[in-house]
């Protein structure tokens, strides 16, 4: 009997989003529909598979690349890994509506009366297809703030599943005007919580976690400020990659 073909791997790019609370910081997680194929009806980071649009070689000019402080992120990542940033970027708009990039004055983009509306359409255009991550950048004359998110570490799906992806995963701080909102189609719910909390309400059987997002949480949970978990990731030397098998239940 011939054996069946190995499963492709799909690559994919997580990113968390942090922000300032008491008594411990909080992360902002997406509960997926119950329809979904994958993660039906769990809480997830935002993030989703690379696309072949996520290619930056002609937008140079919207992109502000990581800072020389990130080398060894860049490095870690491998040579693709200015995609799986963008990706990043991308993912966390159309699932969560963050868009981390910077304004024509350099700073962090805000939402505000004038252009929330507008942005809410965007996002809705992207998710369709309708227009791309670098055309909404360039008539709202933004720059992907790639230097504000930094590679944390790497998941792969071993052989023998279904579905196989190698997820590089990013933490970012989340820009003072932006707080999120899920998109109604492939999220129904948006929480910002802590990570001790995320941990006690899935013990308690109320918050659905994969195995994978347990265990980062369980990274997590040794910071108690987004000063602390920042510094912890911008400092960071050594990338962890982790077969899924290798996660604890």
């Amino acid at each position: 009997m011939n054996e069946a073909p190995p499963m492709p791997i799909q690559f994919a790019a997580t990113v968390v989003i942090v922000r300032d609370a008491d008594p411990q910081y909080e992360i902002f997680m997406l509960r997926r529909t119950s329809s979904a194929v994958f993660a039906g009806g769990m809480y997830v980071f935002p993030g989703g598979m690379l696309d072949a649009a996520d290619a930056a070689d002609d937008h140079t000019e919207v992109i502000t690349p990581p800072s020389s402080a990130q080398a060894g992120q860049t490095a870690a990542a491998g040579p693709d890994w200015q995609r799986f940033w963008i990706a990043g970027i991308r993912e966390t708009f159309e699932e969560g509506g963050f868009l981390l990039a910077y304004d024509k004055n350099g700073e962090m983009l805000s939402y505000n009366a004038e252009n929330e509306q507008r942005f809410i359409d965007y996002r809705g255009a992207l998710h369709r297809g309708e227009i791309s991550l670098f055309d909404i950048c360039r008539k709202e004359s933004l720059s992907l703030a790639l230097d504000r998110i930094h590679y944390y570490n790497r998941l792969i799906t071993p052989p023998g599943r279904t579905r196989r992806f190698d997820t590089l995963f990013f933490i970012a701080k989340a820009p003072p005007s932006q707080t999120g909102f899920h998109d109604g189609f492939e999220t129904v719910d948006n929480r910002w919580i802590s990570p001790d909390a995320a941990i006690d309400a899935h013990e308690q059987e109320t918050f659905g976690l994969m195995r994978a997002t347990r265990r980062q949480l369980e990274e997590f949970k040794a910071h108690k400020t987004t000063s602390e978990m920042m510094m912890n990731v911008e400092n960071k030397s050594i990338f962890t990659t982790l077969a899924m098998a290798q996660v604890p239940d």
